[in-house]
């Protein structure tokens, strides 16, 4: 239970992070930014070795944000890399993350056929 609580809390406090980063910053940062920065970071934070102890402490508090994809991303790359050389940085990363995307799409598709949207 006490790590269902964990994870609630980091996934949140990403959430707040990004939400005050829309509110409060002088300039305008809209959520694809915030789509990109969380990625980028989190690849960036993984690739230096900070995200992994992260995910293993907070589980999917950690993996479910954007940033969890950017350490998913980067953590494919590298084992790629150290498995097929310098040309497996190119798929590793979609290889890693490919069925979570899928997922994404399908699930996306069917709830478009099921319900019906408003717009």
């Amino acid at each position: 239970m006490e790590k269902i609580l964990l994870a609630f809390v980091i996934g949140g406090l990403l959430c707040l992070l990004a939400q005050l980063l829309i509110d409060l910053t002088p300039f305008t940062i809209t959520p694809g930014h915030i789509l990109v920065g969380y990625v980028t970071v989190g690849a960036l934070l993984s690739a230096v070795g900070i995200y992994g102890p992260l995910v293993q402490w907070a589980g999917a508090g950690a993996t479910v944000p954007l940033s969890g994809f950017g350490h998913a991303l980067a953590q494919g790359a590298i084992r790629s890399v150290e498995q097929r050389g310098l040309l497996g940085a190119f798929g590793g990363g979609i290889e890693a993350t490919s069925i979570g995307v899928a997922a994404a799409v399908i699930f996306g598709y069917a709830m478009a056929v099921i319900f019906n949207p408003k717009g």
